[in-house]
Parts: structure tokens; C-alpha cells; sequence
């Protein structure tokens, strides 16, 4: 299993970034490799807890469902994967810390295992494109609205 992280600032407020990242089922108009959603269950508040996506990976698409957990809220919003085609393990989490000037400190955590083995610089190389894709996409999105 790889363990991933990545940290950035982004000019909003914590409560600003967590509102983007729980907005779910507006993730394809904004995630660049999340192709479709569908939320299959809401909580009581209306928030996705269970929902499937369909996105691109490894130069194919890929399913799975995820199941959030906003005990933590607003400032983390985590996730773990109960079904995948190409993964047995898909687990995250973004944390929101305040920083300096009413900025956010975003921390993007990031755990796979997949269902086969494939070479460790695709896998490397993979990992870094969805790290940096979570965080910079979040920022580009919450900045420019």
C-alpha cells in the first residue's frame, strides 16, 4: 500500500475550501480526471456519504465508491473506499487549518492499493499527478470563485 500527502495555501477560508471539497456531485465540473458521480446516499444534513465515481487512471477509466465521514467537519472531510475495479484501497482525507491572512493551509492525504501490480515509476508517477491535481485543482477552484 502507498501513503501520499501534499500540502498547499489557498487564499479562502477553511470553511470556504470544505464547502468546494463536500460539494461532491460538482466534482466533474471541476476535478479533471473525475469523469462522472452519482450520490447513491445522503445523511441527514443533505451531505453525500455514499457515492460512486467514475474517473480516469492509469490511461483507462476506473470505478469505485467512496464513503465519507464528516465527524470532523469543517475542518477535515475524510473518506474510505468500499468497492473498486482497480483498487482495494482508495482512503483520503483533506484537512483545513487556518493560516496567515485569512488563508488555508490544505493537507491532502492519500492511501492505494491496487488490485494489480504495476511498475513502481507508473505508480509514482500516478500518484504525484493525483496529488497535485487534488490540491491544485481545489485551489484553482475555490480562488476563482
Amino acid at each position: 500500500m502507498e501513503h501520499t500527502a501534499e500540502v498547499m495555501v489557498v487564499a479562502a477560508p477553511p470553511e470556504r475550501c470544505f464547502e468546494v471539497v463536500a460539494d461532491v456531485a460538482a466534482y466533474p465540473s471541476w476535478v479533471a480526471d473525475v469523469k462522472e458521480v452519482r450520490v447513491l446516499e445522503r445523511d441527514e444534513l443533505g451531505r453525500a456519504t455514499t457515492v460512486s465515481f467514475r474517473a480516469g487512471a492509469f490511461g483507462r477509466s476506473t470505478s469505485y465508491v467512496l464513503v465519507y465521514d464528516y465527524s470532523a467537519a469543517p475542518g477535515e472531510l475524510s473518506w474510505r473506499q468500499k468497492d473498486g475495479d482497480l483498487t482495494n484501497r482508495l482512503d483520503g482525507r483533506y484537512r483545513f487549518r487556518p493560516g496567515a491572512d485569512g488563508a488555508t493551509e490544505v493537507h491532502y492525504e492519500l492511501a492505494v492499493e491496487l488490485r494489480v501490480p504495476i511498475p513502481g515509476f507508473v505508480k509514482r508517477r500516478a500518484e504525484g499527478h493525483i496529488l497535485h491535481a487534488a490540491v491544485r485543482d481545489l485551489k484553482a477552484r475555490v480562488e476563482g470563485s
